[in-house]
């Protein structure tokens, strides 16, 4: 182990694989992955011959399960506060095949770290007197085996031991499909596949809440699995879910894109679940990025773009459209150039320009990063309510096509506002729209995990309608071809905290209102 000296500490560590079925197969508020927060590149080796981590049993996946629950049991002689155990999968977990450092990444430069962590008092409160201590984890289908480490010294230097892994080469992937209740067809599933080297960046080999507490996700995204309980709890009232970026915060430790799609998996495998691209899933300097600041950790957009299908005409680029029910769903990737005399803009002109709205009446624009309204204070700070030249460049396409919704993430709370064009109210804000289209209603609605954003103090904004600074959802529902219900739902309980209805018919969307019909004069 090449590494400088640092704090002497206690490890032990155990090893467990997992069995394979054929047919199986942010600082907080500004996003810190908090694997981050361990200096392995400061690690020194010392195993003490009373220390010991116990994990039963040895091969997990026997029945075919995608997870499991197991107990770590562990002691140590000389116990400590920052005493904590490391899940590791990998189970090697050396620096030495670390890469060269990168210019963007400030040390440490992880090329290794654990899948998941916790306090070794967690559980055990009075660990440090007695030095035993047991914890409960969840461990999901890696591909690949398991170590378990006790380390003492905190987070900053630690001792590392590794274990060899185990070749899982010969595990083919497969899919079960077919009408539900009638006979199953297995067929060998399509795989794409993606390593550190397709990333842009130094992205590690080892965002979401951990459901057994682990990772201290509780002090970052601790809304998460509220919201997704609440997702799984209605799901049969749900036909289909949109998640618009920022999915996970893996900052580029991917292995918690597989926590994370663990999490959704009851969902994402009832119901079609489409994503978008967010600046923790794109954004690295000199990649194309439209921002060129480090969120990603390296990613450049390769786990979610290959992680899931979208209609994108290129995966790259991650745009698309979709039509859904009554629905017309124009998603933006706000992490691209979306300005006037780009691809993109002319993308989204087209999504819009080309609905039938006889067949799909509801047109609603989705986009990670607030191209409309938002009160957050970190806008604010710039002098402004939304993302530079965000609205100013699609405004008068809301307003040309009448998008009915326009709906944002990236701020970490909720908000809406009134059918506002040009920072003007078209319309008063209410709970019941009816009759021609006025202008575009904007909701954030980016509460669905991550620590909470701040809104501006001082007066509202006269175009802010509604706001919430807590964990929640959107729920949209076409009722038929004439009314839509949008409900903002608490993470919590599933309450709808705020909601409105728009009635309108056909004649009603091609009625003409302000800058959405041709200029005429006495003479035409």
């Amino acid at each position: 182990m090449k590494s400088p000296p640092g704090t002497t500490m206690v490890a032990a560590l155990v090893h467990v694989l997992v069995a394979f079925s054929a047919a199986s197969s942010a600082a907080a508020a500004a996003g810190d992955q908090p694997l981050s927060k361990i200096g392995i590149h400061r690690t020194t080796f010392e195993i003490h011959p009373g220390a010991f981590v116990d994990v039963p049993p040895l091969l997990l996946g026997l029945q075919g399960q995608d997870q499991e629950w197991v107990t770590i049991g562990y002691s140590n002689p000389k116990p400590s506060k920052d005493d904590w155990i490391g899940v590791f999968s990998p189970a090697n977990f050396s620096d030495s095949i670390c890469p060269a450092e990168n210019q963007w990444v400030e040390p440490p430069l992880l090329c290794t770290a654990p899948i998941k962590f916790q306090y070794a008092n967690y559980t055990s409160t009075d660990y440090a007197k007695t030095g035993k201590g047991s914890l409960r984890l969840q461990l999901i289908n890696q591909r690949s085996d398991f170590s378990f480490a006790l380390f003492s010294g905190g987070l900053s230097n630690m001792t590392v031991t590794w274990t060899s892994g185990y070749s899982t080469k010969e595990a083919t992937a497969f899919v079960e499909w077919g009408v539900q209740g009638q006979i199953q067809i297995l067929s060998p599933a399509v795989t794409l596949t993606f390593s550190r080297n397709t990333m842009c960046g130094s992205a590690k080999t080892v965002s979401f809440a951990e459901i057994d507490g682990s990772n201290e996700y509780n002090d970052f995204e601790r809304g998460s699995i509220n919201t997704t309980y609440q997702l799984v709890k209605d799901l049969k009232n749900i036909d289909m879910v949109m998640n618009i970026g920022d999915m996970c915060y893996a900052n580029g430790y991917l292995s918690q894109w597989d926590q994370f799609t663990a999490q959704v998996e009851p969902i994402a495998s009832t119901v079609p679940y489409m994503v978008a691209s967010g600046n923790h899933e794109r954004d690295w300097p000199g990649s194309g990025s439209f921002y060129g600041n480090i969120d990603s950790g390296g990613e450049c957009g390769v786990p979610a773009q290959n992680m899931f299908y979208v209609p994108a005409e290129n995966r790259e680029q991650f745009w698309y459209s979709t039509d859904y029910g009554m629905f017309r769903f124009c998603v933006a990737n706000t992490e691209l150039d979306w300005r006037p005399g780009t691809e993109q803009y002319k993308f989204i002109e087209h999504c819009f320009s080309s609905v039938d709205r006889q067949k799909q009446p509801w047109l609603i624009f989705l986009a990670h990063r607030v191209l409309g309204y938002s009160s957050a204070t970190f806008y604010g700070e710039e002098g402004t309510t939304e993302e530079p030249m965000g609205r100013e460049s699609l405004q008068s396409l809301w307003q040309k096509y009448r998008v009915d919704i326009a709906m944002y993430g990236h701020v970490h709370g909720y908000e809406r506002t009134c059918p506002v064009y040009e920072n003007v109210c078209v319309a008063k804000a209410l709970d019941r729209y009816s009759g021609a289209f006025t202008a575009t209603t904007h909701v954030v609605v980016g509460g669905g995990g991550a620590s909470l954003a701040e809104y501006t103090a001082g007066p509202r904004a006269r175009w802010s309608h509604a706001q919430d600074l807590d964990y929640g959802f959107a729920k949209l529902t076409a009722f038929n071809h004439t009314t839509l219900l949008m409900e903002y739902k608490k993470s919590r309980d599933g309450s709808v905290h705020d909601s409105f209805t728009i009635s309108r018919d056909y004649r009603d969307v091609l009625a003409c209102g302000v800058d959405n019909c041709p200029s005429t004069t006495m003479a035409s």
